[in-house]
């Protein structure tokens, strides 16, 4: 899925907000964003948010055979990969240009910059070394992630910690954690990325662009600093010419901003390593702020019930009393009420249109018993005089019965006159008596 492009209104209006030095989020143009730490129940498990661009850092470790032109040395391996759950834009198996691109300033940051001791990591010389490989997983994406992973992978390797090991002879014996407390990393110094945004071919800068800012930005320049200053490696793409002092200017940016987020590190894994040697809870859901949705636990508050009767005694005298007036249901007709004021219900009512065809019908089934009482007279007393056999009709032509005294009844089908034909009106009789002959 391709990158939603940025329309011209967009990037008019960022263009001009940077020029009058303003921010979408409402920073400052030297301003960084706030970055939380956050660390998992196993060692070397961290992530890192840097606004609302989130990154994860595992590291983990096994024993393998040395480089041959390194012998004594371990091996040191960085992976970052984007995942679509960061952005719709990252497509998975396939490694980008700019996936390319990060790893490679991950690596010069990180491994070319001899931040962490290699040598110690060798258990065997020639024979077995740890290898230590660091997966970053980009979670959110919403600007600046080679800060963020530069920050991530760090924290990771300072928290990790390696099983210890003992060699006796040829024989290598890895121990685990209950048996022997796992080591730490020699870390020698920390070295972090700072990223600066230029606009109008360098006229503006911006430290720690988010995902909108790097749209419309003419050139990037990243500088991987350590706390004392020294430069591990600069980095500047985009296709435009800084100057001397532009550059100058960066690199005391940077070291300002290096230093503070160095001591928020150090403090993160203080405060952690605190927590878990005073067996106190930790890990992610612990580091999940109680006033969310998300949380798992509340704060309990202290609730005072000593004076309770009392105050509910108070808040009854005060309250007013209820109205003593209550609403009667109203039966208009049966089968319908109301309760309260409001508009007479209609249901019940036949309207004057529905009256007039009710009176017609009336008088139109008066008629059609009338005609068939007179038809049944005049059958009853031509039968009467033949001595014919019981009649019974229940319908215009249905099967009839005749009843003899001696015989075996005979069915035969006959056909009665229907009221229809009899009567003068055009509407139909709604009920129909069944015609009995009797002897």
């Amino acid at each position: 899925m391709k990158e939603t492009p940025l329309s011209n209104c967009e990037r008019r209006f960022l263009l001009r907000a940077i020029e009058e030095k303003k921010r979408l989020d409402g920073r400052q143009t030297y301003d960084y964003r706030s970055i939380r730490v956050s660390f998992g129940t196993d060692y070397g498990c961290c992530v890192v948010e840097l606004g609302k661009t989130r990154v994860l850092g595992q590291v983990s470790c096994e024993l393998v055979s040395p480089k041959l032109n390194r012998a004594t040395e371990g091996i040191l391996f960085f992976n970052l990969e984007l995942s679509q759950m960061a952005a719709p834009a990252f497509e998975p198996g396939r490694q980008s240009d700019l996936l390319v691109k990060l790893n490679r300033l991950l690596e010069r940051c990180l491994r070319n910059s001899k931040c962490i001791d290699t040598e110690s990591l060798c258990v065997v010389a020639g024979e077995k070394v740890w290898q230590i490989r660091v997966d970053l997983h980009l979670l959110n994406h919403d600007g600046n992630i080679i800060d963020a992973a530069s920050i991530a992978a760090i924290v990771a390797l300072c928290h990790f910690r390696r099983p210890d090991v003992s060699v006796q002879g040829d024989e290598v014996t890895l121990y685990t954690p209950e048996e022997r407390d796992p080591v730490p990393l020699s870390i020698h110094h920390m070295p972090i990325c700072v990223s600066f945004a230029f606009f109008q071919q360098g006229m503006y800068l911006l430290v720690d662009p988010n995902e909108r800012e790097e749209r419309v930005m003419d050139g990037l320049l990243v500088i991987a600093m350590n706390k004392h200053r020294e430069i591990c490696t600069i980095q500047s793409s985009g296709g435009i010419m800084l100057l001397k002092d532009q550059v100058l200017r960066c690199s005391k940016i940077a070291g300002v901003k290096v230093a503070e987020i160095t001591e928020l590190i150090q403090k993160a894994l203080e405060n952690d390593q605190k927590v878990r040697k005073e067996g106190g809870k930790f890990g992610f859901a612990e580091s999940i702020a109680n006033q969310r949705i998300t949380a798992f636990k509340m704060e309990k508050a202290p609730i005072d019930t000593s004076d309770v009767e009392e105050k509910a005694e108070e808040i009854i005298a005060e309250a007013e009393p209820p109205p003593e007036v209550v609403a009667e249901p109203v039966l208009w007709t049966p089968g319908t009420a109301q309760i309260g004021e409001g508009i007479e219900n209609s249901w019940g009512a036949l309207e004057d249109s529905e009256k007039e065809a009710e009176d017609e019908g009336g008088s139109d089934e008066a008629v059609l018993l009338d005609d068939m009482k007179m038809d049944t007279a005049t059958e009853v007393s031509d039968i009467g005089s033949q001595d014919a056999p019981i009649v019974l009709s229940d319908s215009e032509e249905e099967e009839m019965i005749i009843l003899e005294p001696d015989k075996n009844p005979k069915k035969i089908r006959t056909q009665t006159v229907s009221a229809k034909q009899k009567a003068p009106s055009k509407k139909p009789a709604k009920k129909r008596k069944k015609k009995r002959v009797v002897n």
